[in-house]
C-alpha cells in the first residue's frame, strides 16, 4: 500500500530537520486557529495581532519559538506577555510530525495522518481553555476519515493495510454511539464534541481505534483526575475536560495500537 520514496537525495538528517521545521511552521498556524475558533473568528485574516495592545505582529516576530524566546515572551510593542502556549504548540506540532515521518515514511498517507495529528493539537488546546471541541474539525474530520480510511489511511493494527471502508464506518458508529451512550447515561457528564470527536476517531482508525483510544484516555484521565484529587484539593464535581485525553489516546494509538495489543494478547494480532 504504502509508497516509500526519499527527498531528492538528502541525508536522513536533512529529511528530518525539514520535517520538523514544516512541523514547526504549522503549529504557529495552529496556534490562530487555537485563539480563533472558540471566538467564531475567521483563522485566515485580519493578521495576527497582539491581544492587549492589537498591534500587528511582524512576519520576523513570527518565527516559531525562535521569535518567542528573542522577544523574551513579551509583545515588542507594549511588553505584555505572550502565553508559553504558542512555543509549546508549536515544539509539539515538530516533533509530532517528525515521529510520523519516522514511522509512516515519505507516502500518500503522510499528509493525512499528520492533519489528523494537528487536529489533535488543535482539540487539545482549545478543549482546555474552552472546555469545547469545535464542529469546524471533527464534522469535516469525519468525511475526511471515511474517504482516507478507503484509500490511504493506514490501518493502526495492521500498519500494511489500510483502515477500509467498513472498518471506518463500524468505527464511526462504534464512536459515536458508545460516547452517545455515555452521554445519556451520565445525564449530560459527555459533551457532544466528545461524541463528534470519537466518531472523526473512528472514521480514520475504525472500531479497535476507538477502544484503544477511549482505553487509553480513561486510563490516563483517571490518573490525572485522582492527582488533582490528592495534591489540589479538586473534588468529584470538578470538571476536566475528556478531549485532551481522548487525543492522547489517538495519538498513542496511530502510533503504536499494534505494538501495544501484540503485548497485551501475547502475541501477534490476529
Amino acid at each position: 500500500m504504502a509508497l516509500h520514496v526519499k527527498l531528492l537525495t538528502m541525508t536522513p538528517t536533512a529529511e528530518y530537520l525539514i520535517i520538523t521545521i514544516l512541523g514547526l511552521i504549522v503549529g504557529s498556524f495552529l496556534n490562530v486557529c487555537i485563539y480563533r475558533m472558540p471566538r467564531d473568528m475567521n483563522i485566515i485574516r485580519p493578521r495576527s495581532s497582539c491581544p492587549s495592545c492589537g498591534g500587528l505582529v511582524r512576519f520576523y516576530d513570527n518565527i516559531p519559538i525562535l521569535s518567542f524566546l528573542l522577544l523574551k515572551g513579551r509583545c515588542r510593542d507594549c511588553g505584555s506577555p505572550i502565553s508559553i502556549r504558542y512555543p509549546i504548540v508549536e515544539a509539539l506540532n515538530g516533533i509530532m510530525y517528525l515521529f510520523a515521518y519516522m514511522r509512516f515514511g515519505l507516502d500518500y498517507s503522510l499528509p493525512i495522518v499528520l492533519a489528523l495529528l494537528s487536529s489533535m493539537v488543535v482539540i487539545t488546546f482549545i478543549d482546555l481553555e474552552f472546555q469545547i471541541i469545535p464542529d469546524q474539525i471533527t464534522l469535516p474530520g469525519i468525511l475526511i476519515g471515511l474517504v482516507a480510511s478507503s484509500f490511504v489511511f493506514p490501518d493502526p493494527f495492521e500498519p500494511a493495510q489500510i483502515t477500509g471502508m467498513i472498518n471506518a464506518v463500524v468505527g464511526l458508529f462504534v464512536g459515536g454511539g458508545l460516547f452517545l451512550a455515555i452521554a445519556v447515561l451520565s445525564k449530560g457528564g459527555m459533551g457532544g464534541g466528545d461524541i463528534k470527536m470519537m466518531a472523526m476517531v473512528g472514521a480514520f482508525m475504525g472500531w479497535k481505534g476507538v477502544l484503544l483510544t477511549t482505553l487509553i484516555g480513561s486510563v490516563v484521565g483517571s490518573a490525572i483526575g485522582i492527582g488533582l484529587m490528592v495534591f489540589k484539593g479538586k473534588d468529584r464535581k470538578t470538571k476536566i475536560p475528556f478531549g485532551p485525553f481522548l487525543a492522547f489516546g489517538a495519538v498513542v494509538t496511530l502510533f503504536g495500537g499494534a505494538l501495544i495489543l501484540d503485548w497485551y494478547l501475547g502475541g501477534p494480532l490476529l
